[in-house]
């Protein structure tokens, strides 16, 4: 299928009012895309169907699923995309919100060093005027991230949501889970690599020790890989890889509730930061930092990895798979306004000035896209 053709068909399931998601994986020229057939709501509580599934931060509201059984799927291979008016945008820094932004951050740090918390992740929106068309601003998106998963995901009875995130929540490939721990946020400079505070270097420990400990009753010994640094568009993180073995019996329900919403966006402890942010932030964050990505897609596996060997590469193992990312970097487009999300992770050496700043960084790296 040629590149025309396959964005054709999104425009026209766009133009019709009809859910679709159109996403490739990090460092992958792989784009697919999932045309469901009519525009039914599907939600999963349990997430035991087949399909694309776009869950909200917060748990107790149903994730929605585009089924696998309901969608048209076409792929291609590409490594650029055409897009018409490719000149960058430079956005100026938005002041609006900072007073009440910089306040809030205040109360999460007064509630840490009073006990009632360790992290907090603190949050809130920018609006942008938008007037191209959505598939567009994907385009850009692919260009632009090739270290994140970058998604255009639409249902006309929940919204049009554009990003590109470079964080795993967690994948399984059979009984293999592999997941991130990132965190930490230093703005890209091409001349060096960034040093690292204790502050940040403690806040991506935190995530990583929390991941590790929540998945220990599910899996067993889990290997840690050494904190690297690596760049998602202006922006430096650290990250730390985690993989373990998942016991049969678990089911995948229990893993994403174990993991998400992770330190990374939510804070530590879990109930109590996520408490503080629904009693605090004073907006409905609904998708951002929740999750997205393919759930239980079925794959093949050869029993011997040596081609030569044909007889036993006559029998394969069918295994499931999914792969969720957390929904950072991301924007809801609506009437004309792109709603762009940032937060930062609040800890017990926070500065609140320097959370706006950072926020404000996070704002360019995902509005730098629009035109």
């Amino acid at each position: 299928m040629s590149e025309d053709i396959f964005f054709q068909n999104i425009e026209e399931q766009y133009t019709n009012k009809l859910p679709f998601v159109v996403y490739s994986r990090p460092i992958n020229s792989v784009i697919k895309c999932w045309l469901q057939v009519d525009d039914t709501l599907y939600n999963t509580n349990n997430f035991s169907e087949s399909g694309f599934v776009f869950s909200p931060f917060d748990l107790n509201r149903p994730a929605i699923v585009l089924p696998q059984s309901e969608c048209k799927h076409h792929i291609f291979e590409v490594e650029t995309l055409q897009v018409e008016d490719d000149e960058e945008t430079r956005l100026p820094a938005n002041s609006e919100g900072k007073e009440t932004h910089i306040k809030l951050v205040e109360k999460g740090i007064e509630a840490i060093k009073s006990n009632k918390l360790e992290k907090v992740v603190l949050s809130r929106f920018e609006e942008r005027p938008v007037t191209e068309n959505p598939i567009s601003i994907f385009k850009r998106l692919f260009n632009t991230y090739k270290n994140a998963m970058v998604y255009c995901w639409y249902h006309p009875k929940a919204g049009l949501w554009l990003g590109a995130t470079p964080e795993l929540l967690f994948k399984i490939e059979g009984q293999q889970l592999t997941t991130i721990s990132l965190a930490g946020t230093k703005a890209y400079n091409p001349n060096g690599q960034p040093n690292w505070t204790e502050k940040e270097l403690k806040e991506q420990q935190i995530v990583t020790d929390y991941l590790a400990q929540q998945i220990s009753d599910y899996t067993d010994t889990t290997n840690i890989s050494e904190v690297e640094t690596i760049r998602a568009g202006n922006l430096w993180h650290l990250k730390s890889r985690l993989i373990s073995r998942v016991s049969k019996k678990t089911e995948l329900k229990s893993i994403i509730e174990a993991l998400h919403p992770t330190p990374a966006v939510c804070g530590f402890p879990k109930e109590d930061s996520k408490q503080f942010i629904l009693d605090h932030e004073n907006y409905n964050r609904e998708f951002y930092t929740g999750f997205l990505g393919e759930l239980n897609l079925q794959f093949s596996k050869t029993r011997n990895p040596n081609r030569r060997n044909v007889e036993n590469n006559a029998y394969s193992i069918v295994k499931k798979q999914s792969n969720f990312y957390v929904n950072l970097r991301c924007m809801q487009v609506k009437d004309n306004l792109a709603k762009i999300y940032i937060g930062g992770g609040i800890t017990k050496g926070s500065v609140a000035e320097t959370e706006w700043e950072e926020t404000q960084n996070k704002a360019k790296t995902i509005g730098r896209i629009l035109r």
